[in-house]
């Protein structure tokens, strides 16, 4: 039960925490609907397993321009996004107008999020200095004590971004087109804004290892 809270308490912060992932659940709920924000929110199921054995076993081992590496090519692909999605708003629909979702924009939607995922250092950085020490804390504890601490951080990560895509899908419908379109050309700048601060992270990282 301790480590169920333990997880819980991680999982929620994480899940609320402005950042590239939760801007794409917002985006894409807007959109392509709630089904495609869900499956944005779910991407941490589909991206995080490397993320913690990387952390766990190899990141301490790796020389210190390994994250920076992995922030700069994140922040690239974050910038890219918001780029596309400012791109698309000119010709953005509101989810009820647009025809049927098909299973190639299920799989669309969660590689983008299982992509920025795995690009963003934030997840790295949790993973190696908060999450892996308290997973191999539980696992000493025996193998439920680690399942209770990793459905309780994914509960709270992946469930409270699921609840805001719900909650944005749900006020949707009080969004004329023009404001529609308006609101996704400002979260694509606030993509680009995200990239940018990532990609200026890694180069105070890189400046600050030398």
């Amino acid at each position: 039960m301790a480590y169920l809270l333990l997880g819980l308490s991680l999982g929620l912060p994480a899940g609320i925490s402005p950042g590239p992932l939760l801007t794409l659940v917002v985006a894409t709920s807007l959109r392509d609907g709630l089904r495609q924000g869900l499956l944005v929110a779910a991407a941490p199921f589909l991206s995080d397993l490397p993320i913690i054995l990387l952390s766990i076993f190899v990141l301490n081992q790796l020389p210190t321009w390994t994250l920076s590496a992995i922030a700069i090519v994140g922040a690239s692909y974050v910038t890219y996004l918001g780029w596309e999605t400012i791109r698309s708003a000119r010709y953005a629909r509101l989810a009820s107008e647009a025809s049927t979702l098909q299973v190639e924009g299920d799989r669309r939607s969660l590689q983008r999020g299982a992509l920025t995922n795995l690009l963003s250092p934030h997840p790295y950085l949790f993973w190696a200095m908060v999450g892996a020490p308290a997973l191999l804390a539980a696992l000493d504890r025996g193998p439920l004590a680690a399942l209770a601490f990793l459905v309780g951080f994914y509960g709270g990560l992946v469930g409270s971004k699921a609840a805001i895509a719900a909650l944005v899908h749900s006020q949707a419908h009080w969004l004329t087109a023009a404001w529609y379109r308006r609101i996704l050309i400002l979260l694509g700048i606030l993509l680009i804004g995200l990239g940018l601060l990532l990609a200026w992270e890694a180069v105070l990282q890189v400046a600050g290892n030398r």
